[in-house]
């Protein structure tokens, strides 16, 4: 009976561990894959929308598949990878009256806290960084999934949505009297993110 009683109280403690570890599991860290992510934007030209994106993002996310608010994100943007689909009009946005991408070339978002709204969505908020002016900013963002790749990686999924005042971060252009340029900038994010141990292959 004794020896009976020690090992039902063993499995008993096993459980109890297993619990434990399962409920305080670390994040798992995921790579910002640049070659698969994007920051796209459209903003208002006179009397319609012109639009395009960013395609070089780099940075790391920590996700907690079970309980998103235990997630995090550090990302980074390469101003200069602006792509409007014309060379000459990329060219303008560059330059000193629009995105000065010389003086500065990085955006970017380190995440304070994560909201979980279901297993899915949240609400992520952090801080921003665009033409040396930083603000906290709150934006909605769904998981598309989880999976494997065609050549033996694992791989996240991420949308998020968000619109930016741009005169919030120091541009004029679209608070000018008759300008063909809106203030207002919706963005959409869309990032594939890889295990790093996993990052082999990219096409």
């Amino acid at each position: 009976m004794k020896y009976v009683h020690l090992k039902t109280t063993a499995l008993l403690l096993g459980v109890l561990f297993s619990g434990m570890s399962a409920a305080i599991a670390a994040p798992v860290a995921y790579k910002i894959d640049a070659a698969h992510s994007f920051a796209n934007w459209s903003v208002r030209h006179v009397v319609a929308k012109a639009s395009g994106t960013f395609n070089d993002i780099t940075g790391n996310i920590l996700i907690d598949a079970d309980n998103l608010s235990n997630s995090s994100v550090d990302a980074k943007i390469n101003v200069l990878s602006v792509n409007s689909g014309l060379a000459k009009r990329d060219a303008h946005i560059k330059e000193k009256d629009y995105l000065n991408a010389e003086k500065f070339s990085e955006m970017s978002f380190v995440s304070t806290k994560i909201e979980a709204k279901s297993a899915t969505e949240g609400m992520m908020t952090g801080k921003f960084t665009m033409h040396g002016v930083t603000k906290e900013i709150t934006l909605p963002f769904k998981v598309l999934g989880f999976g494997n790749d065609p050549w033996g990686g694992e791989r996240s999924g991420f949308e998020a949505k968000t619109s930016l005042k741009a005169s919030d971060y120091g541009f004029g252009w679209g608070v000018k009297p008759n300008s063909p340029v809106g203030d207002d900038i919706e963005i959409t994010l869309l990032i594939e993110a890889v295990k790093p141990a996993a990052d082999k292959t990219k096409k």
